[in-house]
């Protein structure tokens, strides 16, 4: 078997709605064969991979896969789940997998499941599949594993032999370390379940909370408006210490020691025993307790490093708690690494079964950190009396570490509900005094749930604040070894949302096959009458607030992520395209409102799209992630479009369905508006809102920008999405009716249906790229200047099927008197040429006499289609770049401001507004369409 492609769908897809690999796989020697051809083979696999009997596979309950493999399946198949059973033994926990074929034979696309937070740029997934596909063949080819072989690789055992097993161990690892810490993971799933979206940036513990103007930063246990001189006073344990000292908390009596002299005078006034630790250490990384003889305060003080504090150590038990924008929300006991003796076993050996915990891992990646034997080990153990080979008596604790750090080993006891108030108003003040929104305060106490004395001049403490900590770990809080669970994630995300908000901010998604570029620039330009500035993504790039940042085609997750994560956003309006859809699936979760403008054949035989249907199986996905209760936006008068209501997945019966269209007679629009329903139609010659029998005109036809006098009905038709789209978020409807008035193409949307001047010669500069748009924009042409008097520079994307190249060739001979053809700089996959060659081909052979030209780039096809212009002709442009088009037109005197014709054989409009009516079938009856 082989791997020939690999993509990476980062958010909702039309596979699954969490993030998932697709993976082109060629079986080659086993294409043909099924597991039941190879004997012994279900027996060898389930013996490396016992876990595979519980999966489901289509029979819905454990056992349905085994059954599969036994009677017989296909190895792309059996491939996915041990790429999904491996996922499982490296602790990626995911579950969903489907194998379908291409339509080629022996060729399969394996769709899997990643991990919500994985990092979108992790070669985990592309590994753990190849691993998959090697183990498979290494099966099927006799070689037989135990399964405790498989295990200990995805438990990452570093021992491991190459191959398989090797490999895997590798990708546990790297899995591992590639993976939320819990005090990150803790956040991320408080803000899930409050709605609010989350992305995290790369593989760091940074994450991004909400969108727009409502977004906050957290890194593990910071926020974005943490204090940054909070953080350094608590990264400064001399400052904390004198600070806190200076406001009268009980802090240990100490001081700041720069050389070994200096820390010896410090011991012999403080007094033994005495902590020696790093002025700036974390983790209670070179910290040393219990020093109680001056050759130790020299060793301590040259482990610590050249800048170290010395302070007199207190009794009691460590404690700490944890601070949340001024509560206490948790706290807890922490006890060192140790192990407890059971009569038989040497404490090394007790320390790996301690080891062998899966709540223990490498660092910060579990609730538990793995035990370290080193030099700081074995002097605590030789401080006991004891040594690695020593069998404790049963029950009997040997300590490993004294500090009591769960990065070092240790454990905690939940004690929050022990802990006095005079201890918890102590810990409100100290993090106010430090100035830190969240905090750990370190506290050595005799007992949490007893009164601390105030600190007295001149008098020893006998408890009270050790350490303040910045960025505090919430592990010991999460999964305590004895007590409650809390919730401090859940604390952390209120304090960054108050009063139950989720972090969203309105935002529109726009896809279809025509118009979506045009309706996205029309829906933002009637929202800026909001006073919220917007966020757009089209195929011409980004923009915030009416002014480009980023330009390129940026219609995927990428581009809408810049608008979603950008401070400055109060609203997002994101053109959604098929390309990004499929190949990387959706950069969002939910929205408040999708619009589907139409539906109609284009890319077909790109990215395994075939049919039309297949086409609007990926359009869906818009529809599918409208959030319960927000807006579907559909087109009334596109079959396809009507048909996705009926899709199990859009569940409309939870979304205000919204109609518009250009018929009002449609029956779905006739149906919807009998129950009271809203609809946007053109009416009477004029845009206009209808709800129930009411029709609220909105702007005449003959007065909408880009609309040619009504010779354009598909700009009414985007106007009315546009509308429909605005309205859901917001926008009132006197406003949007003086937007609408407002819109200039040429500027807001250029590039689509613009209208120039040269000389005596109209220039429409058009993007239209198969057959329905080609369509749309010669009947327009056709009925303002007629079929004679139009001269066009074709060019047509190289990435079509030779049967839609052939559609537009013939719709462009049915609708032009002359053209010029030309092939794009890129020609995507074609030899130079060929596509206009097989323009002209079509063209001739759809009208023999037609005046068909060649040329040589845009630059000659778009001067030649000029010169053949005669006075009150209109040249059609099509491009695929825009900026050089226009270029090379301002360089032949193209300036707006062009006339345009009365449209031929057109009844014009009324100017009487249509107002509410008694009765909505005699009224839908007098309906005048246009065109």
């Amino acid at each position: 078997m082989k791997i020939e492609s690999l993509r990476r769908l980062r958010g909702p897809n039309v596979h699954v709605s969490r993030p998932a690999i697709v993976a082109g796989l060629r079986l080659e020697e086993l294409a043909g064969r099924e597991t039941s051809d190879v004997t012994g083979f279900a027996e060898r696999l389930l013996r490396a991979l016992p876990g595979l009997a519980d999966h489901h596979c289509a029979a819905g309950a454990p056992g349905g896969f085994v059954s599969r493999l036994r009677g017989g399946t296909y190895f792309g198949h059996v491939t996915e789940h041990v790429c999904l059973e491996l996922s499982q033994l490296i602790g990626r926990d995911v579950s969903f997998g489907r194998t379908v074929s291409t339509g080629e034979p022996g060729l399969y696309h394996l769709i899997i499941e990643c991990p919500v937070d994985e990092p979108a740029e992790s070669g985990v997934p592309g590994d753990l599949l190849a691993v998959a596909v090697d183990l498979v063949t290494e099966i099927v080819s006799g070689v037989s594993y135990s399964s405790a072989v498989l295990a200990a690789a995805g438990a990452g055992v570093a021992q491991m032999q190459h191959g398989s097993a090797g490999r895997l161990a590798m990708l546990a690892a790297t899995a591992e370390r590639e993976a939320t810490g819990p005090s990150t993971r803790a956040i991320i799933a408080a803000a899930r379940r409050r709605g609010i979206p989350v992305e995290r940036c790369a593989d760091l513990s940074l994450v991004r909370l909400g969108w727009g103007n409502r977004r906050r930063l957290a890194w593990a246990a910071m926020s974005d408006r943490t204090s940054g001189v909070g953080i350094d006073i608590a990264g400064d344990k001399e400052i904390t210490r004198r600070l806190l000292l200076d406001a009268g908390v009980p802090v240990p009596a100490g001081g700041v020691a720069r050389s070994a002299a200096e820390a010896a005078r410090l011991f012999a006034t403080l007094g033994a025993p005495v902590v020696v630790k790093p002025r700036r250490g974390r983790q209670g990384d070179r910290v040393t307790l219990s020093v109680t003889t001056g050759a130790e305060v020299a060793y301590a003080f040259a482990a610590a490093g050249q800048d170290v504090v010395v302070e007199r150590q207190l009794g009691g038990r460590d404690y700490r708690v944890l601070v949340v924008n001024g509560e206490i929300v948790a706290a807890a006991e922490r006890i060192a690494a140790h192990v407890v003796g059971d009569g038989r076993s040497t404490v090394a050996e007790l320390v790996d079964r301690t080891n062998s915990d899966p709540r223990r891992g490498a660092g910060h990646s579990r609730v538990l950190t793995r035990i370290t034997v080193d030099d700081a080990s074995m002097r605590v153990l030789e401080r006991q009396g004891r040594s690695l080979g020593d069998v404790p008596a049963t029950g009997e604790k040997v300590w490993l570490r004294e500090t009591t750090n769960l990065s070092t080993g240790g454990t905690s006891h939940d004690v929050t509900d022990r802990m006095h108030p005079d201890v918890a108003r102590l810990c409100l003040r100290v993090a106010a005094l430090v100035g830190l929104d969240i905090a750990g305060i370190d506290l050595r106490l005799p007992d949490i749930a007893e009164p601390l004395p105030p600190a007295r001049a001149g008098r020893e403490v006998t408890g009270g604040v050790i350490e303040v900590n910045a960025v505090p770990g919430l592990r010991m809080h999460l999964a305590p070894v004895r007590g409650r669970s809390r919730d401090v994630g859940d604390a952390i995300v209120r304090a960054m949302f108050p009063a139950g908000s989720d972090g969203r901010i309105p935002t529109a998604a726009v896809t279809g096959t025509n118009g979506k570029t045009t309706v996205a620039r029309l829906t933002a330009h009637l929202l800026a009458d909001t006073g919220m500035r917007i966020g757009l993504t089209t195929s011409d790039g980004v923009s915030i607030d009416g002014r480009t940042i980023f330009r390129a085609d940026a219609t995927g997750p990428l581009s809408a992520q810049m608008v979603l994560g950008d401070p400055g956003v109060q609203a997002a309006v994101l053109e959604t395209a098929r390309g990004g859809l499929l190949r990387r699936g959706l950069g969002y979760d939910w929205s408040d409102v999708g619009v589907i403008t139409n539906i109609t054949a284009d890319h077909l035989g790109q990215d395994g799209l075939d049919t039309i249907d297949d086409l609007a199986h990926v359009k869906a996905l818009v529809a599918e992630r409208v959030r319960d209760g927000g807006t579907l936006v559909l087109n009334a008068d596109d079959p396809w479009v009507r048909s996705l209501v009926d899709r199990p997945r859009v569940r409309a019966d939870r979304k205000r369905i919204v109609w518009f269209g250009l018929d009002p007679r449609q029956p779905v629009v006739v149906e919807h508006l009998a129950k009271g329903a809203t609809a946007y139609l053109l009416h009477d010659g004029w845009l206009v809102q209808a709800t129930g029998a009411r029709r609220t005109p909105m702007l005449r036809v003959a007065d909408l920008p880009g609309a040619y006098g009504g010779a354009a009905p598909h700009a009414a038709a985007n106007a009315l999405a546009a509308v429909a789209a605005a309205r859901a978020l917001g926008a009132g409807q006197e406003s949007v009716a003086s937007r609408l008035a407002d819109f200039d193409p040429p500027v807001a949307n250029p590039g689509r249906a613009t209208l120039l001047r040269i000389g005596d010669v109209s220039v429409f500069v058009d993007y239209g790229h198969n057959p329905a748009a080609l369509a749309a924009t010669l009947r327009t042409l056709q009925r303002l200047w007629g079929v004679e008097r139009c001269v066009a520079a074709v060019t047509l994307p190289g990435d079509r099927r030779d049967d839609l190249l052939a559609a537009c060739a013939q719709i462009v001979a049915d609708g032009v008197g002359r053209a010029v053809l030309y092939d794009d700089e890129d020609p995507r996959g074609r030899q130079p040429g060929e596509v206009s060659g097989l323009v002209e081909r079509e063209m001739r052979a759809r009208r023999p006499k037609l005046l068909a030209l060649r040329a040589d780039g845009y630059r000659e096809a778009i001067t030649e289609a000029v010169r053949l212009a005669r006075p009150g002709d209109v040249v059609l442009v099509l491009y695929e770049s825009l900026a050089p088009v226009l270029a090379l037109l301002a360089e032949l005197g193209a300036v707006r401001g062009a006339d345009v014709p009365v449209p031929s054989g057109m009844a014009l409009p009324t100017t009487k507004a249509p107002g509410a009516v008694q009765s909505p079938a005699r009224e839908l009856a007098r309906g005048v369409l246009l065109g």
